[in-house]
């Protein structure tokens, strides 16, 4: 394996002309990542197993799990062959949460509504986005020219997401990858949290469409601005309206759209 997110792979490359060869490429690793919290199994997720702290941290913080980084006190990165098993000890004061969510919970993935028992759990209140995007167009320009140089995993691989913090300036200023949006989201968030990073006006740039799930994190992490490559969806339009976050999509290097009110 040349990294922890990918590994190298033979195939046979089938030329239109009939002819054949043998090739060598990078494929990203995707691969069962579980995650308890103080003891309870939460979640089984496909996931890229790269920046696991990050993920276990910001999974936890759109999970309304924790609040602030410090809630996490110890995080237990355990592999085995069929999977990675990531065993998180949060602070007492977030047990509560732990036991009503699990209740409600028996996904093994993120996407979607699975393990949600009612709709009231499902379209949950967000706070308001109180933070002001400070982005010009130009820099959302800047931002999304400059990206691929900051993906690694996908360059080798063609197969993973990435999510980007940007300043208002359009600096790319941190990126995440996985093989899955929400993932390589968390794992920004996550990343974030760890460091005490800030959006200071800037916005999230990610590969992927706009989701209501993705709407939701950004406003959980404070986010002013959500910038998606791909289009939104209904809800994640409605969602982004009901909380105030900014959102751009169909974000090319020549165009993009931002909802009207």
């Amino acid at each position: 394996m040349s990294d922890p997110g990918s590994i190298d792979t033979h195939f046979r490359r089938l030329l239109a002309s009939g002819g054949a060869a043998s090739v060598a490429r990078a494929v990203a690793v995707e691969r069962p990542v579980a995650i308890e919290f103080n003891g309870i199994g939460y979640a089984v997720m496909m996931a890229t197993p790269a920046d696991l702290a990050d993920f276990a941290t910001g999974f936890a913080f759109t999970e309304r799990l924790v609040t602030r980084a410090d809630q996490i006190r110890a995080i237990d990165h355990v592999a085995r062959e069929e999977g990675d098993l990531l065993r998180v000890t949060l602070a007492a004061e977030c047990a509560g949460a732990v036991a009503e969510r699990a209740r409600h919970r028996i996904a093994e993935s993120s996407c979607g509504l699975c393990g949600i028992e009612n709709l009231t759990q499902a379209i949950r209140p967000l706070p308001p986005v109180e933070a002001a995007p400070r982005a010009q167009p130009a820099a959302i320009f800047r931002a999304l020219a400059a990206l691929r140089a900051h993906q690694p995993l996908n360059r080798e691989t063609g197969a993973v997401h990435a999510a980007a913090r940007c300043s208002a300036d359009g600096a790319v200023l941190a990126v995440r990858e996985d093989v899955g949006r929400h993932n390589a989201f968390d794992k920004l968030i996550g990343a974030m949290l760890r460091e005490g990073a800030e959006w200071d006006g800037g916005f999230a740039l990610l590969s992927s469409r706009c989701s209501y799930e993705l709407v939701e994190k950004a406003a959980l992490a404070r986010c002013p601005q959500l910038v998606t490559i791909s289009a939104p969806t209904s809800l994640a339009i409605e969602r982004a309206r009901a909380c105030g976050l900014k959102l751009t999509v169909l974000a090319r290097l020549d165009a993009m759209l931002e909802p009207e009110a």
